[in-house]
């Protein structure tokens, strides 16, 4: 089995996620089967609670696709639960400083390299291994994803980027355009320079780029600018394709 988070490190390919908001093992399920590289289940802004999350994490075994979760908050407690349900990584919301990133990487690690718990009591069936294999077999390999979605966090970014452990950069435009005071303003200079200040330093610190895509030129803008990972969110996508279908009924 190759991890998400080695696909990141030690290869060059261009990966696919979706922000899935929809609690529904099906659509994980269908996703999983259409070739998504990841899902981001979102415990954050979507309708998925605690067993929908199982469900969907369950729905993509047998599939090459790695389910990461967005937490609601960088807590503990919400991430060693999210991990326990056999999430293979996770996406931290509202980190503004290194010092929170860094908090944020030792939840995903066992002592004496981190904070988590142990209780993988569903995740040790997920990834195949005994119960008291899993600790020595899974630390070190789930997937660190951060979202950059704040004036702080963008101030802060060369000293985020320091911080070891971090897999994935995401600039998360809804939020850091309304945290910038331009909300959905994509177009507007400030969040352009925003998003080009956090390139730049991911980039230079080697860390992958993420972000969303909902058509094919702006992914391949995305790549032609160093990104390694799009995205798609299944709301949006859904809706698009229904006003498509229904735009062909008109006269």
């Amino acid at each position: 089995m190759t991890y998400f988070k080695d696909k990141l490190s030690k290869t060059k390919d261009r990966l696919s996620s979706h922000i899935v908001t929809i609690p529904s093992a099906s659509v994980s399920q269908a996703m999983a089967a259409a070739g998504a590289d990841s899902l981001i289940l979102d415990m954050e802004h979507g309708a998925i609670d605690y067993a929908s999350a199982h469900a969907m994490i369950a729905a993509t075994n047998g599939f090459d696709c790695a389910p990461l979760v967005r937490v609601a908050k960088t807590d503990d407690w919400h991430v060693k639960r999210a991990l326990d349900l056999g999430a293979e990584g996770i996406v931290f919301p509202l980190v503004n400083t290194a010092q929170d990133v860094e908090k944020a990487v030792k939840t995903l690690r066992y002592p004496p390299n981190g904070t988590r718990g142990f209780g993988p009591f569903i995740a040790h069936s997920h990834e195949k291994v005994n119960l008291l294999d899993y600790a020595s077999k899974i630390d070190g390999t789930r997937t660190c994803c951060i979202l950059v979605e704040t004036a702080d966090a963008v101030e802060n970014i060369d000293e985020i980027c320091e911080v070891s452990g971090i897999d994935l950069i995401i600039p998360a435009q809804f939020d850091l355009s309304t945290s910038l005071g331009i909300h959905g303003q994509f177009d507007n200079p400030v969040f352009l320079q925003a998003v080009a200040k956090i390139e730049k330093a991911a980039l230079a610190a080697n860390i992958p780029l993420g972000g969303v895509a909902m058509a094919k030129p702006s992914a391949d803008a995305m790549f032609a600018r160093g990104y390694r990972l799009v995205a798609g969110f299944d709301l949006l996508m859904l809706k698009a394709k229904t006003a498509e279908i229904q735009s062909w009924c008109e006269n």
